[in-house]
């Protein structure tokens, strides 16, 4: 294996800006104020909160530790932790190809509903026009059996956009698309925000978002529900942040960052959920029914009942290209955070250069992207790979590793030392138990409840064999992946990292001349 220079963060702004956009997705609009309002409304916070400190940070300072520590993808700084260890990295790998298949078409569509929403496209049914008219989905689930130009078109652009910003690489690429798109997405959204408090209706929509039910704190699924929020809006399980963490400088300061990255995301959250249902709030005014009858989640929020509100607002057309603009660049850094994954770990096991490894890794997932999800029979296809990739692949892949860094290789008090030595919030004893206890425990206890809900009935309503053969077959492959490659012998083994206690200290002259360049960001 080449043993090329491995790039740095040029600020650690631009490292943060990076996670931040990874963090903040399509699920922190359309997922999180849905999940608020059915467990609790605002009781449902103080669940969210203690599951973003005693889960969501600590797991993100873990995953930056380890990629810090270990300078490489996630497949070779498992191997450098425990050569058995390499099969989870390469899984999360093949779990990041999966879902960035068909996370990009869901950018594809919300490109397309910009344009829409400049003339009210859908008209007076909005659902009949999206599952009609612009997807043409067919009646019955199943494979491609034909292709839909209205969606292949943006999908390609999606691709091309987000595989050139690739190829310039982490810092040319990334931290410069970042500093552009998160800045541009906070103040589209604020003013979206703001328009919507001022419909009639919105302090109806705020009430129902944030009226305590703190009955509701009594019952376990609410707790999971917590957990479960953050374990998917985090971007933790899968890869992501060990790779990100991997190009910062040594002496990086990784708690600050992860509570920064952490806070940022759940302080986005809110603001959507406030958004979302003082928006919702006119839709039930205007309908003259109660908030909970308008209230959705998931693809009915973002392409009916937005275009449904947007066909019924004042100058709703600019509301609508604000909100689907905001919906293209939340995903759009996401999905970059998501096909760095694949790209750093094939540029790592291979030696291939920047540019070939984006083109050969970054296109073979286009490829694939193109040829299911722009298709009759896509929307199936997402739905169904989706829901399996995040509760077996993503959940299961942080319990796993979780489970194997806390308790089986047992790294915690090292990957503490690590970040201890960089950071001006050290680690206490409380981060070692809400890893090698709290966590663990939650996610095993979400894997046992969501299986239980599997085997009681067919998700949606799908057939078995649909099940099987989108859904399980999906999982059990990106699985079952990540241990084939990791049989495959290296030709270079990866090099083991220096002690960061050193490094701390002062470290090697090349370690300080490195650093030096970073200074003005610590």
């Amino acid at each position: 294996m080449a043993n090329q220079p491995r790039e740095q963060w040029a600020t650690r702004t631009g490292f943060l800006l990076a996670a931040i956009g990874s963090a903040i997705g399509l699920g922190n609009i359309w997922r999180f104020p849905a999940v608020a309002y059915d467990n609790g409304g605002g009781a449902f916070l103080f669940p969210y909160l203690i599951a973003l400190l005693t889960a969501g940070i600590p797991l993100l300072i873990m995953e930056y530790a380890i990629g810090r520590r270990h300078r490489t993808s996630p497949p070779a700084a498992y191997r450098q932790m425990a050569r058995p260890a390499e099969a989870i990295g390469w899984w999360q790998v093949a779990i990041s190809f999966v879902i960035a298949t068909y996370y990009a078409v869901i950018i594809a569509w919300a490109v397309r509903y910009v344009g829409f929403s400049a003339d009210r496209a859908w008209g007076d049914d909005p659902e009949g026009f999206l599952f009609g008219s612009f997807l043409q989905t067919s009646e019955e689930p199943g494979f491609v059996s034909g292709y839909v130009t209205g969606v292949l078109w943006p999908l390609i652009a999606v691709w091309v956009v987000v595989l050139v910003i690739l190829a310039f690489g982490v810092r040319r690429g990334i931290e410069k698309a970042n500093k552009i798109f998160i800045p541009l997405l906070v103040v589209f959204f604020v003013v979206l925000v703001i328009r919507a408090l001022t419909l009639d209706g919105a302090a109806e929509g705020l009430d129902g978002f944030f009226r305590p039910d703190w009955s509701q704190l009594g019952e376990g699924s609410v707790w999971v529900a917590a957990y479960g929020q953050i374990f998917f809006s985090l971007s933790i399980g899968f890869g992501i942040m060990i790779t990100y963490a991997s190009y910062l400088r040594r002496r990086a300061d990784l708690t600050g960052s992860a509570l920064v990255a952490g806070f940022s995301n759940s302080s986005f959250e809110i603001l959507a959920g406030i958004g979302v249902f003082a928006t919702l709030g006119f839709m039930a005014q205007n309908a003259g029914v109660p908030v909970d009858e308008v209230a959705s989640a998931g693809l009915g929020l973002a392409f009916v009942a937005f275009p449904t509100i947007i066909s019924e607002m004042w100058l709703g057309e600019v509301f609508g290209v604000l909100f689907f603009v905001s919906l293209v660049i939340a995903g759009l850094s996401s999905l970059i955070s998501i096909v760095q994954v694949v790209v750093s770990a094939v540029q790592d096991r291979t030696g291939m250069a920047r540019i070939p490894a984006v083109l050969g890794v970054g296109g073979a997932v286009a490829v694939v992207s193109i040829l299911l999800f722009p298709t009759n029979e896509g929307v199936y296809l997402l739905d169904v790979s989706d829901h399996f990739i995040n509760q077996y692949g993503i959940a299961l892949a942080a319990l796993v590793s979780v489970v194997a860094v806390a308790w089986f290789m047992r790294k915690l008090p090292e990957l503490q030392r690590d970040a201890d030595a960089t950071s001006a919030v050290r680690l206490g004893h409380w981060w070692r138990l809400c890893l090698g206890l709290i966590t663990p425990v939650v996610l095993g206890w979400m894997m046992v409840d969501s299986l239980r809900a599997e085997f009681d009935e067919n998700y949606e309503g799908y057939s078995t064999d649909f099940l099987l053969s989108a859904g399980w077959s999906v999982a059990i492959a990106a699985l079952v992946v990540g241990v084939l490659l990791s049989l495959i012998p290296w030709k270079s083994p990866p090099t083991p990292p220096p002690s960061l206690d050193k490094a701390a200290a002062g470290g090697s002259g090349a370690h300080r001349r490195n650093d030096r360049h970073g200074e003005e960001d610590r």
